[in-house]
């Protein structure tokens, strides 16, 4: 049993008491109390669950058990700096949240907001005096996995995975959709709670910057754009408005927040808009996942009852596997992006460590190369095809994906939706791709060699 200061349990809902062990229940068994709600991918064997995840969290865990990392303890903020270490996740992705919506909200106020850092895979929340650090990360065959570690100095901390209360408002059970990250803009009143009459925007890279960022701090210049950050809201008759001309272009948070607590002076806007895309991919890529995998289990359940073959490349209804990537394939290539029409620049640095990551083709290219001018990225297909979650898609989504984005970036697909890619665009990407994605690169030798046997 892991103790809890009792000062600290009103904070935490209910189902939290599971994955935390606070009842001796390994962590594990949290899957019994998830059985209550609907779920369309168990049923159809993805069993999210009761799959014992394989992911960043799980691997650092097994360092720690095995005495082969030890996270120290720091006074103040606990795990924090030691966990980001050991994830390599960058100080500079640093973002402050005064918005309440988290399962710290009892704690997070404009004056005290809640930090979020985060890499190609995992997210960490830290609030000042909370009891846990708050862990996303994502899993290659689960999608979002959540965790949560206890802000007690251990010779071996261990992270507790929670389903039940998280996936309330991260699986949208109302939609039936996947486990997946909520990224949403608020009007917030002066505590930080959010206005309930008004409008709430989930936040993507197609958002228009007028509706991103409320409830959250932003620093950084951006021009003549205006954003709902660094603002509470007041209301005007039926109408919720926030000061967009004091919340613009800050280049530090003097007078709003006192950062000293953290682990930076900034909240910086180029990672708020890196992360906007990435959780959105993430999503997706997680549904186009549950998705196809329902496909085949479906497929595999027909063809067992009328005594068939069980080749998901031929049983597979092509509908199916559309229907599941198409979504995907369009977000890939930023189909719908919201054009900036000033530039933007952040403070922290977060800008040159993501950008210097790579891979590089042979022309120094990458599609981590940001823009930040018209558009996020300089070259626009999304940096997460080289993620361990795309490469966990079942074979005919690859397949799918693949052929799709060849018919793009050769030209063969002149639809509207894709004019925002010049043709010094999708020969770029194209040439990128076939550099540093062998996958991409196989595929697109296979294919060839299909054409002209033909």
């Amino acid at each position: 049993m892991i103790p809890l200061p009792q000062q600290h349990k009103r904070l935490l809902p209910r189902g939290w008491w599971l994955a935390l062990g606070l009842a001796g229940i390994p962590a594990p068994t949290v899957g019994l109390a998830w059985r209550q709600y609907p779920k369309t991918w168990e049923e159809a064997g993805v069993y999210y669950a009761q799959t014992t995840p394989d992911n960043p969290i799980t691997r650092l865990q097994a360092k720690i058990d095995g005495g082969k990392l030890t996270l120290a303890y720091q006074k103040g903020r606990g795990y924090l700096p030691a966990v980001l270490k050991a994830l390599h996740i960058p100080v500079s992705s640093q973002m402050l949240v005064f918005s309440k919506t988290s399962v710290h909200g009892a704690l997070i106020s404009p004056q005290a907001p809640r930090a979020l850092y985060f890499n190609d895979s995992t997210y960490i929340g830290w609030v000042p005096r909370a009891p846990i650090l708050e862990v996303v990360t994502v899993d290659p065959q689960l999608g979002a996995v959540y965790y949560v570690l206890l802000q007690q100095p251990k010779a071996k901390p261990r992270f507790f995975r929670n389903v039940v209360s998280c996936l309330e408002c991260h699986a949208g059970l109302i939609a039936k959709t996947v486990p997946g990250h909520l990224l949403r803009s608020v009007y917030v009143d002066a505590g930080g709670t959010p206005e309930k009459e008004a409008p709430s925007y989930q936040t993507t890279d197609a958002s228009p910057l007028s509706e991103r960022w409320g409830g959250w701090y932003v620093t950084g210049r951006h021009g003549s754009q205006r954003h709902m950050g660094n603002a509470c809201a007041t209301r005007q008759g039926d109408q919720f408005v926030v000061d967009r001309e004091k919340g613009a272009n800050l280049t530090d948070l003097h007078g709003l927040v006192d950062t000293r607590p953290y682990l930076s002076r900034y909240s910086d806007i180029v990672a708020l808009m890196v992360l906007g895309h990435q959780t959105h991919l993430q999503n997706l890529i997680a549904k186009a996942n549950y998705q196809t995998r329902m496909a085949l289990s479906q497929d595999r359940a027909q063809d067992k009852a009328s005594g068939l073959s069980a080749d998901p490349r031929s049983n597979t209804a092509p509908v199916d596997i559309q229907t599941a990537c198409e979504p995907l394939l369009k977000a890939m290539l930023f189909v719908g992006e919201a054009r900036l029409t000033a530039p933007i620049t952040g403070l922290s640095g977060f800008a040159e460590q993501f950008s210097a990551q790579g891979p590089q083709d042979s022309k120094h290219r990458s599609l981590r190369q940001l823009d930040l001018k018209r558009r996020l990225m300089r070259y626009p297909c999304s940096y997460t095809i080289y993620s361990e979650a795309f490469d966990a898609l079942p074979g005919v989504a690859k397949e799918y994906i693949y052929r799709r984005l060849w018919e793009v970036l050769s030209g063969q697909d002149r639809r509207l939706e894709f004019a925002h890619l010049s043709r010094a665009d999708r020969k770029a990407i194209r040439e990128i791709l076939l550099e540093t994605k062998p996958a991409f690169a196989a595929w697109k030798a296979r294919h060839s060699a299909g054409q002209q046997a033909q």
